[in-house]
């Protein structure tokens, strides 16, 4: 190692302090006074390299082997000690006490302080340059080491506990959101069907329909947000034995109702809405006209006669089947039927021509989309169901090119859609009328119900896909599978099968 230019050492005080150590004498005729510890460890190395080293030629007298006078350096010009900077073998490499001939006991023979060891010098060496020695045993260098190899293994096995923990999470939740209803009920921790009591707040108006029954009501309260599950209100009726009969017409509600209070409010005459009228998505004029009726306090007669000839409010069609829009309406009470009537259509045409559709379409998408009201429950649903009628009617299909084959066109044509079923009996799927979609090809004849804004939007913006059926498996859900193959669709109605097994009183 170089040695440090510095005169100062900073143990020369330390040195100074210490006791020489004995001299021993090599004869009784050159006893000498013992020599003075070193002032510091440099001038014990220079001592030693001066006494252990062959006879020093006088300063400007230096010569080599031939005789030749050596070069002098530019330290013995200045007068300064010089050391060898490249050892010719081992022994200049180890301290004075080591190499061979040295006395032991002598002031020479002291130590250094252990330094890095050295390698053995080489040709190459003395004309190469000058190495920095670093002593891979080093406490400094082997705690380092230590300290970055325990970093990486706490990395190591960090990763690996992040891992494991993001596989446990994931498998987790995907067992929860596949099997949740069936982890609820074996722990016990299934969550309660009804709402609990003091949670009720703002309103909601709620419509009855002739042919309705405690099943159809407990969803129309659910989809109104007055219950909690759509069977909550058909549970509790059953579980109560509640008998009670239900009447037509716009009823007064709140939100997040228990069941009973629910019940409570549509049996209070104070709750029916007086001059309003509200028509759900998915009626039929049939069933429009007695809601009509019973909001304004107009006789049904009058209705049956204002809807008697649809050109009156500029629609040309035979009927006015899905052009009396489904919303609530509160009317002035001088107001008439034909008034009635007019407002309905006008907001059809409002939500036609928002949808962008063409004056010359309006009967085209008013079916299709009347068709998607009647068979799908979710918005996501709505273009995907719009998609499947697209692809049966797409003329390179060859596997159902031609019949939409959907029960509600069969069951609407055959006069079967409002007996609280969603199955159509083996004499609607035959019945050869112009809205059996099983008989005949293409779209029916015109449309089946009245559709909302949501239909319209999607018959005119069908959802990209390839499927070509759909089924829905859960009646309570409204959960639906869609499918490309009739293998697959087979497979899709045996599950709607079981689930209307395990539910004989569902409406299947």
């Amino acid at each position: 190692m170089p040695e440090n230019p510095s005169s100062d050492d900073q143990f020369a005080d330390l040195f100074g302090k210490l006791p020489s150590p004995p001299q021993r004498r090599t004869s009784s005729s050159d006893a000498a006074p013992e020599d003075p510890a070193p002032l510091s460890r440099r001038a014990a190395r220079e001592a030693a390299a001066a006494s252990s080293g062959p006879a020093a030629a006088p300063a400007g007298d230096a010569r080599d082997a031939s005789g030749t006078p050596a070069p002098r350096s530019a330290a013995a010009d200045r007068g300064i000690p010089e050391t060898d900077t490249a050892p010719a073998d081992d022994a200049a490499l180890v301290p004075a006490a080591a190499a061979p001939g040295a006395r032991r006991g002598s002031s020479v023979a002291t130590e250094p302080a252990p330094g890095p060891r050295r390698t053995p010098a080489t040709i190459d060496a003395l004309f190469g340059e000058e190495a920095v020695v670093v002593d891979p045993h080093a406490p400094d260098t082997q705690h380092a080491r230590d300290r970055r190899k325990s970093r990486i293994a706490g990395w190591v096995v960090l990763g690996v506990v992040l891992a494991i923990i993001g596989g446990i999470v994931a498998g987790g939740s995907y067992v929860w959101v596949t099997y949740e209803d069936k982890i609820r009920a074996f722990m016990g921790w299934e969550e309660p069907k009804d709402y609990e009591a003091g949670l009720a707040n703002g309103e909601a108006v709620v419509t009855i329909v002739d042919g309705d029954t405690g099943s159809s009501i407990s969803t129309t309260l659910f989809e109104a947000g007055v219950t909690k599950t759509p069977e909550a209100f058909y549970d509790y009726l059953i579980a109560n034995a509640v008998t009670t009969t239900f009447h037509p017409g716009a009823y007064q509600l709140q939100l997040q109702m228990t069941s009973e209070a629910a019940l409570e409010a549509l049996e209070d005459p104070a709750s029916k809405l007086e001059n309003t009228a509200q028509l759900r998505e998915g009626l039929t004029v049939a069933q429009s006209l007695p809601l009509l009726s019973d909001g304004t306090g107009i006789p049904l007669e009058d209705f049956e006669a204002a809807v008697a000839d649809p050109s009156d409010y500029g629609v040309d069609a035979d009927s006015l089947e899905g052009w009396l829009f489904p919303a609530t309406y509160t009317f002035n009470p001088d107001v008439t039927a034909a008034d009635v009537i007019r407002t309905l259509v006008d907001r059809t045409v409002a939500s036609l021509d928002a949808a962008g559709v063409p004056e010359d379409r309006r009967g085209e998408i008013l079916t299709i989309a009347s068709i998607i009201e009647r068979e799908a429950r979710f918005e996501d649903d709505f273009y995907k169901v719009s998609r499947v009628i697209q692809n049966r009617l797409d003329p390179s299909n060859d596997e159902t090119f031609g019949k939409l084959q959907m029960d509600s066109t069969a069951q609407y044509g055959y006069g079967e859609m409002h007996d609280g079923t969603v199955s159509s009996s083996a004499e609607a799927l035959e019945d050869d009328n112009p809205w059996n979609t099983y008989v005949h090809e293409g779209l029916p004849i015109g449309p089946i119900a009245n559709p909302g804004d949501t239909a319209i939007k999607a018959a005119m913006e069908p959802a990209d896909g390839p499927w070509l059926y759909f089924v829905t498996v859960n009646l309570d859900t409204g959960e639906t599978v869609f499918t490309n193959t009739y293998s697959e669709h087979l497979q899709a109605v045996e599950q709607w099968q079981a689930w209307c097994a395990d539910n004989p009183d569902s409406g299947c």
